[in-house]
């Protein structure tokens, strides 16, 4: 009851205290009680127990127990007293939620003076030496409603400005501030030596510049500054902070800007150049010069990373229909470039030519008025590049409509919509919604995330939801990395391409590509949160190319005779087929086409191995072989996949052949003959493939804290653990090794764990207090423990371990070295 509430909270032990006013609102207690509590324990001696007080004002007043104004700003001027705390916990608790409630429950006619003299309180303290309350302040002034234009300038002016010199605002009586206080308050976060402190900044002015065309003025001059920030996503928040301004209208490009622009657009990250062309899809170029400026712009950036084609003929599109007449009059003046050569031929190798003609087709769909007509000639030299163009242009029209769009402005000077019957809604930039960069609208420093439109299949949309995943957060989870996707598929196409040079005996020349494209890859993950099973996926792939063409060219060789003996070759067969497991086993999310794919290579490893007889064991090899094509087979059925011809033709020689005898499973010569009939085929990645991995950590271990033993006496490991994607249908097993030969197997059972920590992304995390049974007559050891995934291909992989796994294990995590010393009480 509350009498014993109270009691209890006013007892000694501070624990309590604080545990009672954290879960006060799941007692069932009057709110007069909890309100006069909270408000005596924000006076308390001890922080945490004032922090916990703010937090509980602050549920009871949003719950809406209180609605009375006086409750309100009495709960408003505890927290401007705690703004002065020592503690930064408590002065961050303080700034959050209290200024927004008492703008709420203002009057109508004192709601824009209450706005302004929370927004100036709040300004205040951006410059507190403490980072989370930086943080929190920023948050908050973006929270903030409708705010007087000249206290919005102040805040980007380290000046006092004139109209704000004697100007004073009382948000609560006997409680004055003035505006000046508020002076440069953008410009000091923008300046912060914290990315987080520059990037919450950002955010703050991106909601607040709708409410002044001036101000979103103003604030572009410091986000163009902004562009040049260290932090890639410091400049991909201002990025959205200025195409935020571009979707209210309030963008105003001028030739001082469209240079920082350009610069973006050959910027490393491409999702900072993906960013800067949404961002001039909207944009509203006032002179043919800078118009020619942008257009030069979008050209250098399709040179530099052509695999930015399809997004770049996008901003094209849009730009020249948003500017009807300077494209007619670009067009103009490139005409000579897009006309045919002398032999009568078009220029299909010009990338730059299909720009152009990519931003010609545009004008007919212009809005503006006396827009002169484009030469239907143009139209019919687009058809020649139809494929790539409806490639760029698909959030508009599909391939067929684009066609039929083409031809009939090839035979028509002049066309409208209307004539046409497009429907205008699918002229709208699907872009032109704001993008949040942050996992949480009211979390502008988490880690930003950015969204492409784009097609998924219902096998991936069914995978994600088999994690346990809504629908909503399963379908923004496959369109989430669409730039990813082209990405790295281009990356596939240049590895088909270096097999090619392993075909021929050029494996030197093909590692150096597989190299440069394993470093290319490995930067890119920097620039790409939450894209990390893709960025795993396409490693792993890299690896196994190279590890199957380092094998290819000791077996099969061109150029020369091979110098290596049978060890060597076991050895690079051994992590091939390591390879091989971890990409078959760790990533879930994986179509039937790209399973195929990946069973194409196994099926290649099994074929090298049966081709050379000295270092393969017939039997256990023929089986992986036939349980090989059984799956795929079974995967051929299911999802009703073409096969590769490679895949037809073992079919039908296993077949000749007579597997089921012993004579014909072992035949060197026929396993060559049907690797002649291989080709690597471009591995295409359709989906966003989930990366199973794990971390195990032992806490507070090391060589001079080491964990108690008896000898003789199963030891006891605490393990902390982490798993990332792994199905708790999962079979796995915690490997602890003292040596090879003394080495044991737990099974860890996922239905068993209590108390696991679990997030969205099917992360969960708990402690598992593993059992060491043979713990030596020693003063200490050390062990080596990692965790397994037990793979179950057809029982194939069978190993003899008593008491442990009976397939082949995946190793989800470096090994961890644990130390063990002799206790005392022995």
């Amino acid at each position: 009851d509350a009498a014993r509430f109270v009691s209890l909270c006013l007892g000694p032990s501070v624990s309590v205290r604080q545990c009672l006013l954290r879960n006060a609102e799941k007692l069932v207690l009057r709110e007069s009680v909890l309100l006069a509590v909270f408000l005596g324990f924000t006076r308390d001696p001890y922080p945490y127990v004032r922090k916990e007080a703010l937090d509980g004002l602050v549920k009871l007043c949003k719950n809406g127990d209180f609605d009375d104004r006086d409750v309100i700003e009495g709960c408003y001027c505890r927290a401007v007293e705690l703004l002065r705390d020592a503690e930064n916990y408590v002065r961050s608790a303080a700034v959050c939620e209290w200024g927004r409630l008492l703008v709420i429950c203002s009057e109508d006619m004192n709601k824009q003076d209450s706005s302004d003299a929370v927004f100036i309180q709040l300004g205040c303290m951006v410059r507190d030496m403490s980072v989370d309350v930086r943080l929190e302040a920023f948050e908050a002034l973006g929270k903030i409603g409708l705010v007087s234009e000249d206290i919005l300038l102040q805040t980007l002016s380290k000046k006092v400005l004139g109209i704000n010199k004697d100007k004073a605002f009382k948000p609560v009586e006997g409680l004055d501030i003035s505006a000046s206080a508020v002076a440069g308050a953008y410009i000091h976060g923008l300046e912060d030596e914290f990315s987080e402190v520059r990037m919450s900044a950002c955010y703050s002015l991106r909601t607040l510049t709708v409410f002044s065309l001036r101000f979103a003025c103003e604030a572009l001059n410091l986000m163009m500054d902004m562009l040049n920030d260290d932090s890639t996503v410091v400049r991909l928040q201002a990025l959205d902070t200025i195409h935020h301004m571009a979707t209210s209208n309030h963008l105003k490009v001028e030739k001082i800007h469209i240079h920082r622009f350009l610069s973006a657009l050959v910027d490393s990250s491409s999702v900072i150049r993906s960013m800067t062309r949404k961002i001039l899809k909207l944009a509203k170029l006032p002179q043919f010069k800078l118009f020619k400026l942008c257009i030069d712009g979008l050209l250098g950036n399709l040179e530099i990373y052509p695999q930015d084609e399809a997004d770049v003929f996008s901003a094209l599109f849009h730009i020249g229909r948003n500017h009807g007449k300077f494209t007619v009059h670009i067009i103009e003046e490139v005409s000579p470039e897009m006309e045919p050569a002398s032999g009568g031929k078009l220029s299909f190798d010009s990338t730059r030519v299909a720009a152009f003609l990519v931003l010609a087709i545009s004008a007919p769909l212009s809005h503006e008025k006396d827009v002169s007509a484009i030469p239907p000639r143009i139209f019919s030299y687009a058809v020649t590049w139809l494929g790539r163009i409806s490639y760029g242009l698909s959030d508009l029209m599909n391939q067929e409509k684009l066609l039929a769009y083409l031809s009939e402005c090839s035979r028509s000077s002049t066309i409208s919509l209307a004539d046409f019957k497009i429907n205008e809604a699918l002229l709208t930039v699907e872009s032109d919604a704001p993008i949040p960069l942050c996992s949480k609208v009211d979390s502008p420093v988490s880690m930003p995330f950015w969204k492409d439109s784009g097609g998924t299949s219902d096998y991936h949309h069914q995978e994600f939801l088999s994690l346990g995943k809504s629908a909503a957060h399963a379908e923004y989870e496959l369109g989430e990395h669409s730039e990813l996707r082209k990405y790295v598929n281009l990356i596939f196409k240049k590895v088909k391409d270096f097999w090619s040079l392993v075909e021929l005996g050029c494996t030197t020349e093909a590692f150096k590509g597989i190299r440069a494209c394993k470093e290319e890859v490995a930067s890119f993950t920097a620039d790409s949160p939450g894209s990390s099973g893709a960025v795993a996926f396409t490693l792993q792939y890299l690896q196994v190319i190279g590890m199957l063409a380092k094998v290819w060219g000791h077996l099969r060789p061109t150029k020369m005779l091979n110098p290596y003996g049978v060890g060597k070759l076991e050895l690079l067969f051994a992590k091939l087929d390591r390879r091989l497991r971890e990409i078959s086993n760790r990533f879930i999310g994986l179509s039937k086409g790209e399973e195929l794919q990946i069973l194409d290579l196994v099926l290649v490893a099994c074929l090298l191995r049966l081709s050379k007889m000295e270092i393969c064991c017939c039997n256990a090899a023929m089986k992986l072989l036939l349980s090989t094509v059984a799956h795929v087979e079974y995967l051929h059925k299911e999802g009703s996949i073409e096969l590769s011809n490679f895949v037809t033709e073992v079919k039908k020689s296993l077949h000749d052949a007579d597997s089921s005898s012993s004579s014909s499973t072992c035949k060197p010569l026929l396993f060559k003959k049907l690797l002649d009939s291989f080709s690597l085929q471009q591995f295409v990645l359709y989906g966003t493939p989930r990366y199973i991995h794990a971390e195990l950590a032992v806490p507070s271990n090391n060589s001079e804290n080491p964990l108690p033993f008896i000898p003789g006496i199963p030891a006891s490991i605490p393990l902390a653990i982490t798993l990332h994607n792994v199905l708790t249908e999962s079979r796995l097993w915690v490997r602890i090794s003292m040596s090879e030969e003394s080495t044991q197997f737990v099974f860890l059972d996922l239905n068993l764990i209590r108390n696991e920590k679990r997030s969205i992304n099917v992360v969960r995390e708990f402690t598992f207090v593993a059992p060491f049974y043979r713990t030596p007559k020693a003063i200490s050891f050390t062990v080596r423990a990692s965790l397994g995934l037990e793979c179950f291909r057809e029982n194939i992989d069978r190993v003899k371990v008593f008491g442990g796994p009976k397939c082949e294990l995946t190793y989800l995590c470096p090994e961890k070295e644990i130390f063990l010393c002799k206790s005392t009480e022995c």
